[in-house]
């Protein structure tokens, strides 16, 4: 019997990409045969990074990491035609808290009914179970030594784009 190509996306904003989700991406890629981590385009965030730059800084560390069956594109509009686009099987999910499982429940089941998809969550490392981007934008604002939290390219950025900002006001 041969082995079923299983395809999965891992849709997010990923502003910025924390280690939290690298967790995800290193312990998703050893279940599926190719992984695409695909970063939103939210009309609706007050985003710190552009699409573009985010994308760029997760090739660097895809590149870094030689993460072999991972690609990275970024992608507007619902997420369930992203993945009918790239003939994804999976959507790819990390669960932090029991308030992530209520949420992410209930998005999962509405992108069955919708578009007949199925969504895998895989728990993120205890270590990072209380990160998330909008805490990192947030410590960084204030200074905060994030090493532990995400990686070393994204940190460079992030202290280079809030003395920009400062900068701007």
């Amino acid at each position: 019997m041969r082995k079923k190509f299983v395809r999965v996306i891992f849709p997010g904003s990923f502003d910025p990409i924390t280690n939290g989700h690298l967790d995800v991406i290193d312990r998703g890629i050893k279940l599926f045969d190719e992984l695409i981590i695909a970063v939103g385009r939210s009309p609706v965030k007050n985003q710190l990074f552009t699409p573009e730059e985010r994308v760029e800084m997760i090739k660097e560390i895809v590149r870094e990491r030689r993460m072999k069956g991972v690609s990275v594109e970024s992608f507007e509009g619902l997420t369930v035609e992203y993945a009918a686009r790239k003939k994804a099987d999976v959507i790819l999910r990390g669960l932090r808290s029991l308030t992530d499982v209520q949420y992410e429940f209930q998005l999962a089941m509405t992108n069955r009914a919708v578009a007949g998809i199925e969504t895998v969550f895989i728990m993120t490392s205890e270590r990072y179970g209380f990160t998330s981007s909008t805490l990192i934008r947030e410590v960084a604002s204030l200074g905060g030594d994030l090493s532990n939290l995400i990686p070393e390219n994204v940190q460079k950025r992030l202290k280079k784009q809030l003395k920009c900002k400062k900068i701007a006001r």
